[in-house]
């Protein structure tokens, strides 16, 4: 796996979070986001346990709140569709606030909200303190197939030249005079896009040729081997743990 490059996502630190080896972060975040969801929904304060659990590792991991926070952002189309669903979920109604609310709805976001975010909020932590580099090697570490982690690579290596030459063809629009307003100015967008999937089709069609040229048989040489010692994978299981715990007891209780 080539060098790569710091993402905005991650925030250079040296905790003992970001000491922890890749595959070890991505093992443990896949199992406190399947405990989260095989949580019950009905154990309100479960979800609220977990919720301290991520702020104490986000403590350790030193990322700042609004560091946090507004990486949440992204999670706003889900916020969207849960706030539809009291509204649109068939079932028996209650009135609030002068509005008609259907319980099975009001469950179903509640659902939605609290399992999305913590999941989204365990993604963010995983993201600031591994670089995307070190990701890729943890995939390829925990044995995901060759070819997923291939392609992405290739998109995180990629995606930002695609981005720029979309800046490139805006500025050239923009210096031409043209500016998006309405309907009729689609057609013209339309085409920058087919020109852009063109320009990029081409690109990676030129990437594979060099590729080939100099050895790629289908395979991406490992530069550094990934290790974890039983420490580190204790450590790393503390999270999903402690999850499992209160999901059990969310259950019983």
């Amino acid at each position: 796996m080539g060098a790569g490059h710091a993402h905005k996502l991650y925030r250079h630190g040296h905790s003992p979070v970001h000491e922890l080896p890749p595959h070890c972060k991505l093992a443990a975040v896949f199992c406190f986001v399947i405990v989260v969801v095989s949580t019950p929904r009905e154990a309100v304060w479960s979800f609220a346990l977990y919720g301290v659990l991520l702020a104490a590792v986000a403590a350790v991991a030193r990322i700042p709140v609004g560091f946090l926070l507004r990486r949440l952002l992204i999670e706003i189309p889900f916020v969207a569709f849960a706030l539809l669903m009291p509204f649109v979920v068939p079932g028996h109604q209650v009135r609030y606030l002068g509005l008609s609310l259907s319980v099975p709805g009001l469950w179903g976001a509640w659902n939605v909200l609290a399992k999305g975010t913590l999941g989204v909020c365990a993604s963010v932590i995983l993201a600031s303190t591994t670089e995307l580099r070190s990701l890729l090697l943890g995939l390829q570490r925990l044995r995901l197939p060759s070819l997923l982690v291939q392609i992405a690579s290739f998109m995180i290596r990629y995606g930002d030249v695609i981005t720029d030459e979309m800046r490139r063809m805006s500025i050239a629009r923009r210096s031409r005079g043209f500016e998006a307003r309405g309907v009729r100015h689609w057609g013209v967008l339309a085409k920058s896009a087919g020109a852009l999937f063109i320009r990029s089709y081409e690109r990676g069609e030129r990437v594979h040729l060099a590729m080939v040229s100099r050895g790629y048989a289908g395979t991406m040489p490992v530069i550094d081997e990934v290790t974890a010692s039983r420490a580190q994978w204790t450590r790393a299981a503390a999270l999903p743990l402690s999850a499992l715990a209160v999901c059990l007891l969310g259950w019983t209780l």
